[in-house]
C-alpha cells in the first residue's frame, strides 16, 4: 500500500482580489485568500477521505503561514515541501461584471519556487502514491519549473506511478507554441488528460466542437482518460470507459477562481475508485459548489456531493 493516494507539487500563493464594482486602480480594500491550483486539487481529496500531500518552496512569514494553515486544515500533508527565506507568491484579480471580463495580474517573480531542480524535493517520498498530479502552470513559470516537471512525470512513469496532468494553458505565462513544446513528449507518460476545447485548440493544434477536441486528443496521444470543458457549452469524456457529454447547469457565481480545479478533483476522486465518469459527475457538482464561496480552495464535504439542490438550511 502507498502513503499517499496523490501527491502534487507547485507554487503556494495568495491572491488578493478587487471587490465587485471596483477596480484595481481604485479599490480601498483587498480579500486575501490562499491560493494554487495544485494544492487546491489536493485539497478537494484530502475533504474526500483521499491520503494526499502537496510539495512547494514556502517562505516564511505570515502569509505563507495563512497559506499553510489553510491546506493544512482540511488535510492535506504539506511536509514534504521546503521552507526558505524570500517572498510569497502573489497574483491580484478584478472580478469583472460583463461586459468587463475579469482581469488577472501576476506578481510572482524572483520567487525560490522558480528555481526548483529535480533535486529540490524527496522523490521517494512523493512518489509513494498512486497518482501524481502536474499542471502546466507550473512547467510555464521557468525552464527550471519546466525540467522539473519533466523529471517528475518521467520518473512517475518509471516506477509505476500514474500520471494526471492538467494542461490549464495561461497565455499570461508561456506562449501555446512553447507549452505544446513542453507537454507534449510528457503526454507518453499520461494515464488521464484534462484538456478544455479552448486549450486543444490553442495548444494542440486541433479543430472541432468539445466532443471532437476530447476524442482527437485521446486518439492521437494513446491515454487512457480524457476530460475536456468548453465553458458552459459542455463536459465531455472519452476514454477506456467509453464516451459520454455532460451538461452544465449555469449557476451564479459568488467567486470563480478554483471552480476548474474542483472539476480536476471530483474527476480524480472517481479515477481513484476506478470510475471517472461518476467522478465527473462529482466533479461537475463540486465546481457548482466551488462558485458559491470565496477562496480558490472548495471547501466541501463528501455528503454535499450527494444532497439534492435546494435553498433550505440544512438543520
Amino acid at each position: 500500500m502507498t502513503t499517499y493516494d496523490l501527491t502534487t507539487f507547485g507554487e503556494a500563493q495568495i491572491r488578493l482580489t478587487v471587490p465587485m464594482g471596483d477596480r484595481l486602480a481604485t479599490c480601498r480594500g483587498l480579500r486575501l485568500t490562499p491560493a494554487g491550483s495544485e494544492a487546491n486539487v489536493a485539497g478537494l481529496l484530502a475533504q474526500l477521505g483521499r491520503r494526499t500531500a502537496f510539495a512547494s518552496v514556502i517562505p516564511h512569514g505570515d502569509l505563507a503561514q495563512r497559506f499553510i494553515d489553510e491546506y493544512r486544515g482540511v488535510g492535506v500533508d504539506l511536509s514534504r515541501s521546503v521552507r526558505c527565506e524570500g517572498r510569497m507568491a502573489l497574483y491580484f484579480m478584478e472580478p469583472g461584471d460583463p461586459p468587463l471580463p475579469a482581469k488577472v495580474l501576476y506578481d510572482r517573480l524572483y520567487t525560490k519556487f522558480r528555481e526548483i531542480t529535480p533535486e529540490t524535493f524527496d522523490w521517494d517520498a512523493l512518489l509513494d502514491t498512486q497518482v501524481l498530479f502536474v499542471t502546466g502552470i507550473t512547467a510555464a513559470l521557468t525552464e527550471s519549473t519546466g525540467r522539473t516537471v519533466a523529471y517528475a512525470v518521467s520518473e512517475a512513469g518509471r516506477r509505476g506511478v500514474k500520471v494526471a496532468l492538467d494542461v490549464n494553458y495561461r497565455s499570461l505565462l508561456w506562449t501555446a507554441e512553447k507549452a505544446r513544446s513542453v507537454l507534449e513528449p510528457l503526454l507518453e507518460h499520461v494515464s488521464i488528460l484534462f484538456c478544455s476545447r479552448p486549450d486543444g485548440i490553442k495548444v494542440f493544434g486541433l479543430q472541432g466542437d468539445g466532443p471532437a477536441v476530447n476524442v482527437a486528443l485521446r486518439e492521437r496521444y494513446r491515454l487512457d482518460h480524457v476530460v475536456s470543458t468548453d465553458g458552459t457549452a459542455g463536459c465531455y469524456y472519452s476514454g477506456i470507459e467509453g464516451q459520454r457529454n455532460y451538461e452544465i447547469e449555469p449557476v451564479r457565481v459568488t467567486d470563480r477562481p478554483g471552480a476548474g480545479d474542483a472539476l480536476v478533483g471530483g474527476a480524480l476522486h472517481g479515477y481513484l475508485g476506478d470510475n471517472v465518469m461518476e467522478g465527473v459527475n462529482f466533479g461537475l457538482r463540486t465546481s457548482k459548489l466551488a462558485l458559491t464561496h470565496y477562496g480558490d480552495l472548495t471547501h466541501v464535504t463528501p455528503s454535499e456531493l450527494q444532497i439534492a439542490a435546494s435553498t433550505d438550511i440544512l438543520r
